[in-house]
């Protein structure tokens, strides 16, 4: 295959300052997790999204693991969340010896569906883990409530929701504790790398001592506890600022490519599209996923292989908890079905969204899918 040809699923853009503040780096010498721009880079997090805290991490799945250890939840302790999420969400929850309790999709959304979150609940639940999916996010307001009348903690999962609001109020600003990925498919990237956010100060403070092997200043190699070695580096921090500066301008094309991917599927049957807006969001796209709809009669699979074979990369919806092998080794999930989280699963998947992906690149894609479905 001609790979110059070839539209990647993802491809991010890094024609801004990063070279400029990498070279600060090098040429200072600062390039581990005590360069400056690691406190640079939380700080304008914490301000994008209002809140005191950002506590930088070296990836999305330590800033799980750091948050859900930082609430210190005990083993036995049930977390509620959705079945269709990446596993890092189900596995930091596993780690700590705690239960993960799901719930399935909405339809419309493709996020939890919140109005299960509460039939679920059990003396032993602890926390909410409200998972931001794809470009629209959970319907939080219902999570929020829930909540407050158990209280319980909750986790708020916005590794996908750079920029994005909920009613107006930035996503990563709800949870008592939230999460944001900086993996290269992220409106914002540092190559890898993750923040945890609070307004809790003295989560904020367990969070800083966990992510750095719970060194205690009056006596550094003496451990009371064990923690991660999770920190960010400054080059790591440094491109994700220059990233940062970039925020508006990565929603702006992405929600252009969501509306171009539209255009170009309006008259498609077949398919179901994302959402374009809620009552309480409108769409980011994240990624630009389908669901191919029941009358289609080859699978996602096949879909995948053929658009590979037209020089257009793709990628798979999540697999659902409850269908994890792993997971159900450990005696989880016996006997559960969620069946949107199902279906979503087996006939999604989405296509190139990149915040460098062009024009030209949107019309190949869809062109080729048109192709492929005819």
């Amino acid at each position: 295959m001609n790979k110059v040809t070839f539209v990647p699923v993802n491809e991010p853009l890094l024609n801004g300052n990063e070279k400029k503040y990498l070279a600060e780096c090098i040429d200072s010498g600062w390039i581990s997790s005590e360069g400056p721009f690691v406190e640079k880079f939380e700080h304008g997090m914490a301000a994008r999204t209002g809140r005191r805290h950002g506590i930088a991490v070296c990836n999305g799945t330590a800033a799980l693991e750091t948050a859900v250890a930082a609430l210190e939840l005990r083993p036995g302790d049930e977390v509620i969340m959705p079945t269709f999420t990446i596993i890092s969400c189900a596995a930091a929850v596993v780690r700590r010896g705690c239960i993960p309790v799901l719930v399935d999709s909405d339809p419309l959304t493709w996020n939890m569906n919140a109005s299960q979150i509460e039939a679920r609940i059990t003396s032993r639940t602890r926390a909410i883990m409200a998972v931001h999916i794809y470009g629209l996010p959970v319907d939080i307001d219902v999570v929020l409530d829930i909540a407050r009348r158990h209280g319980l903690f909750v986790i708020e999962d916005a590794a996908q929701m750079h920029g994005q609001t909920y009613k107006g109020k930035p996503c990563g600003s709800f949870g008592d504790i939230s999460v944001f990925s900086f993996y290269p498919n992220k409106h914002i990237t540092t190559g890898e790398g993750g923040m945890v956010l609070t307004d809790d100060d003295r989560l904020a403070e367990r969070c800083r001592f966990l992510r750095n092997l719970c060194f205690k200043q009056e006596k550094r190699f003496v451990h009371d506890e064990l923690g991660y070695n999770f920190r960010m580096t400054n080059l790591q921090a440094a491109v994700g600022l220059a990233q940062l500066e970039r925020l508006d301008e990565f929603i702006a094309r992405k929600r252009r490519m969501g509306k171009r991917y539209a255009e170009l599927f309006r008259s498609v049957t077949g398919l179901q599209l994302p959402a374009e807006r809620t009552s309480y969001a409108d769409n980011i796209y994240w990624v630009y996923g389908v669901v191919l709809q029941d009358d289609i009669a080859i699978d996602t699979e096949q879909v995948m292989r053929r658009l590979a074979e037209r020089g257009i990369g793709t990628r798979a919806f999540f697999w659902p908890m409850h269908e994890q092998p792993i997971l159900r080794s450990m005696g989880l999930f016996a006997g559960e079905a969620h069946p949107v989280a199902e279906r979503m699963a087996r006939r999604g998947l989405y296509l190139p969204s990149g915040v460098a992906l062009s024009d030209d690149q949107i019309e190949r894609a869809a062109a080729a899918l048109r192709a492929v479905l005819r």
